[in-house]
């Protein structure tokens, strides 16, 4: 079964807001083995959207369209929906009851009629219930091909997708098995690692795709297995995975797509009850911000102190100013103080201290533009590593926060 993702919102199309639907809808239809073959997003035109309709129709077997069901007049979705399927709006009446009881037993107001118009569905259409906002789904099928049109607000499309698309698909829908497996990599680039598993790749089974994710210090390898014997397809994914794992064992920290290297970083500190805090300076609170991005970080995670400018590093860390002055703020002598500092300051296992000139102009300091200092503050010892991650600025800054936890990951890992 093949798909198609549209998001239909000028707003998109001009940068306004992320389109963060098309991914949500992906992850979702491909776990239930649902092969996704566009994402196409188009503006809040008629013929746009009939243009659209008519290029996926019978292409592949199913359309879902996020956005444009809202009630004012820039929304054209659903009567552009009754053109394309020779339909006319009709009054569904459990909608009109849900939306009745949403705007007046929830917002204590009363019900206009441009809200009585969100009832309005067309008439062939199979309405999927919207239990958390007033815009129902509407699944109408023309030829081979489904559509699904859904509301562009997130929780709401979420909902849809979960609790009536994903259902609905299982029960009327024979599809294949998609097995995907995600192996987190750090330390090296995405050519040294295709370098190394070459011959592994080179001998994959045929069934069986490898694709490169790269970011900034990490490189996410992601097997994708296809086909109607689910065990045979796990099976063959867990050998190869095996198979990798002796090739690059130093360089793997985590093995799921999910599994962001704060995640993992995160898990070990918990199971090893320890602490963390940071002190930075050129990465501006970045590291402390993907810490605390995981759910139940508090557990771990003590604070942070952002020293961006020089007086900050004095005055909260209590850098001495007399070696400021000797060595630069970008140095390993201050950037080894300043992850002692923040350690005993927050009575941390471990800390982690940034400093460094990300760009794309020099600070207080001489050192090169890209030079990033780190230092990891252990329950016995401190770590100073130097790197020059080149340009831009949002490289270097990325860069150095997934090299912190790298270091951080490593660590840990020599004490179980």
């Amino acid at each position: 079964m093949k798909a198609a993702i549209v998001t239909i919102g000028d707003e998109i199309l001009i940068g306004q807001i992320v389109d963060t639907n098309s991914s949500f809808i992906a992850k979702s239809l491909d776990k239930i083995g649902v092969e996704i073959s566009e994402m196409i997003s188009i503006s809040d035109d008629k013929k746009h959207i009939l243009d659209t309709f008519a290029s996926l129709q019978n292409k592949v077997e199913l359309v879902v369209i996020t956005g444009g069901l809202g009630p004012t007049k820039d929304d054209v979705t659903k009567k552009t929906f009754c053109d394309y399927f020779e339909d006319e709006l009709v009054v569904d009446q459990k909608v009109l009851a849900h939306v009745t009881l949403l705007i007046e037993g929830f917002y204590k107001r009363t019900i206009t009629q441009i809200n009585k118009d969100q009832a309005l569905v067309p008439s062939k259409c199979t309405v999927l219930h919207n239990q958390v906002g007033t815009a129902p789904g509407m699944w109408m099928k023309k030829g081979n091909t489904v559509f699904v049109s859904l509301p562009g607000v997130p929780y709401e499309m979420k909902y849809l997708v979960e609790n009536e698309i994903i259902p609905k698909i299982i029960r009327e829908y024979k599809r294949p098995f998609i097995i995907h497996k995600t192996i987190l990599t750090c330390g090296q680039g995405e050519s040294l690692v295709a370098e190394r598993i070459e011959y592994w790749e080179n001998n994959l089974p045929k069934f069986i795709r490898l694709a490169y994710l790269p970011a900034a210090g990490i490189v996410r390898l992601r097997l994708s297995a296809r086909g109607i014997n689910k065990e045979q397809l796990e099976v063959a994914i867990a050998e190869s995975v095996k198979l990798l794992d002796a090739i690059i064992h130093d360089i793997i920290v985590g093995f799921d797509d999910e599994e962001t290297i704060e995640v993992v970083v995160g898990k070990l500190l918990e199971k090893q009850n320890k602490t963390i805090s940071t002190a930075e300076s050129c990465t501006g609170g970045k590291i402390a911000e993907v810490l605390t991005s995981v759910s139940g970080s508090s557990k771990y995670f003590k604070g942070s102190v952002v020293s961006y400018a020089t007086d900050v590093k004095i005055d909260v860390l209590g850098i001495s100013e007399s070696l400021i002055k000797e060595y630069s703020v970008v140095s390993r002598e201050v950037v080894s103080a300043m992850a002692l500092s923040i350690k005993k300051m927050m009575k941390t296992d471990y800390a982690i201290a940034t400093t460094g000139n990300a760009g794309p102009s020099k600070g207080d300091s001489n050192a090169e533009i890209g030079t990033v200092f780190i230092a990891l503050a252990t329950p016995n010892e401190i770590i100073v590593e130097e790197f020059d991650f080149g340009q831009p600025r949002e490289k270097v800054i990325d860069r150095a926060v997934n090299k912190s936890l790298e270091l951080l990951q490593k660590e840990i890992l020599k004490n179980v």
